[in-house]
């Protein structure tokens, strides 16, 4: 991707691929997730996941799958909220971005 990625839409996108199950899910899921959108790389996201967590935007359990131990990873109330608040930013944010292009001459 030509852009580059701030650590607050990073939030925001971890915090979004998060909220989709109600149970949680696991760093490898997630990073696979948000790879549909952004580049990112696990050693990247697990500092996301872990500071996420330290601001209690995300809870953190483990759960045995095949014998091994799973991080799974599940947003909090704090961090719907915060997620709401990314939503209402991006929306406004991209809506004028998208403004500017379209008024582009190409």
């Amino acid at each position: 991707m030509v852009f580059n990625t701030g650590a607050a839409l990073l939030d925001a996108v971890v915090l979004a691929v998060v909220s989709r199950d109600e149970e949680g899910t696991y760093g490898y899921k997630i990073t696979q997730d948000i790879r549909q959108a952004i580049d990112v790389s696990e050693s990247t996201l697990y500092p996301v996941l872990r500071r996420l967590q330290k601001e209690e935007c995300l809870e953190v359990y483990d759960q045995a799958i095949d014998g091994r131990n799973r991080r799974y990873y599940k947003i909090t109330e704090k961090g719907r909220v915060q997620l709401g608040l990314y939503k209402g930013e991006w929306s406004s944010y991209s809506g004028k971005i998208s403004k500017i292009f379209e008024e582009a001459h190409i």
